[in-house]
């Protein structure tokens, strides 16, 4: 009797671990009932018009337990994805922050970086925890432009880490500290961490080139193109806590550190007002946007990586679901951040696990 409660609790245990810890192989596979995983056909039906009517989103897929409950447009091809690439670098400081290769505390001027304008005193002391957290106060131009840094402060104002914004200066300055540091390309890196490991199945390297203005800054932008469907494995990597299969590709550690809040929702307002007519109250981590000040226990701990003209991944931990949306730019089509915002709420208010 004893043998047979034992065997009971062993077979409870791996069903709960299988469900829990779902993953697409070559192919992502399909839920062919999502009414009973809380995903009304009529809901889903319903928010798919709105992503046609309302949007122009280009392609779209929600994953929920490892599996695609939705899917709209063309999820294969690849495009730029503008910002979110700042979130894709922030996973991949990951295995050098836990080896010591990247020290977070180490400063801009022992880092000997230089830029076109020479940084003030001040600025230097700024480390890369600053700059990846858009804290560095270093208020130099970056060599692309979609940042707040026209509502910088007066350069020297204010102490590194003390107040946010959202620069490409420290964005692009976080991908050149990453290669200094590490030796490795950031392409290359995203092959070996991310492309091969989680068997993605759209990446071409020829496509990724950086790109930016650099008579205006020395450090370009690292612009990244992906396929929909390959965000979304991206998200659901974030959503294992770095975990694929058996194996630990991002340390788990560190996905916590990422979507740890370092600026809270009323300072990032407070710092960039256009921020309160998003629809949501995002505070920031290590570039990835945080859901903050919510009532909705489905949007609770959930993060984002966001850019420009509507590109998206959205992880909610709560209910288990990974939201990936793309507009391709070739298609001269844009969605307004308060559109991607709704997208992020509708996504999942469509889902309704007692209504199974």
């Amino acid at each position: 009797m004893k043998f047979i409660i034992t065997l009971l609790i062993v077979s409870f245990l791996l069903g709960c671990s299988t469900e829990a810890q779902v993953y697409p192989k070559e192919n992502w596979s399909t839920n062919q009932n999502p009414s009973q995983s809380g995903w009304s056909e009529n809901e889903l039906s319903s928010f798919n018009r709105y992503i046609i009517d309302s949007t122009q989103i280009t392609g779209l897929v929600i994953i929920h337990k490892g599996e695609v409950v939705l899917e709209y447009g063309d999820i294969k091809e690849n495009s730029y994805i503008a910002s979110c690439r700042k979130s894709v670098l922030a996973m991949l400081y990951g295995k050098y922050v836990e080896s010591g290769q990247l020290d977070l505390e180490k400063t801009l001027n022992e880092l000997k970086i230089v830029d076109h304008s020479s940084l003030l005193e001040i600025e230097q002391t700024a480390t890369i925890g600053d700059v990846i957290s858009a804290r560095s106060g270093v208020f130099l131009p970056g060599s692309n432009g979609g940042d707040f840094r026209r509502l910088a402060p007066e350069r020297g104002s204010v102490e590194p880490g003390s107040y946010w914004l959202y620069s490409n200066w420290d964005f692009n300055l976080a991908g050149h500290i990453f290669e200094q540091e590490t030796e490795r390309n950031i392409y290359d890196e995203i092959e070996k961490q991310l492309v091969g490991p989680l068997q993605m199945q759209d990446w071409d390297r020829s496509l990724q080139l950086k790109n930016g203005n650099l008579s205006v800054s020395k450090f370009p932008a690292y612009h990244m193109w992906f396929s929909t469907r390959d965000m979304a494995r991206i998200g659901l990597l974030m959503l294992r806590n770095g975990k694929w299969q058996e194996k630990q590709i991002i340390p788990a550690d560190w996905i916590g550190e990422i979507t740890t809040q370092r600026t809270s929702y009323k300072e990032a307002q407070k710092n960039a007002p256009v921020l309160k007519e998003d629809g949501l109250d995002l505070g920031y981590g290590y570039m990835w946007w945080l859901i903050e000040n919510t009532t909705d226990y489905r949007l609770k701990n959930a993060y984002s990586a966001q850019g420009a003209l509507g590109q998206n991944i959205t992880v909610y931990p709560e209910i288990d679901v990974v939201l990936a949306y793309k507009t391709k730019s070739d298609y001269r089509r844009r969605n307004s951040i308060q559109t991607q915002m709704k997208v992020m709420q509708k996504a999942v208010e469509i889902y309704s696990p007692n209504n199974n």
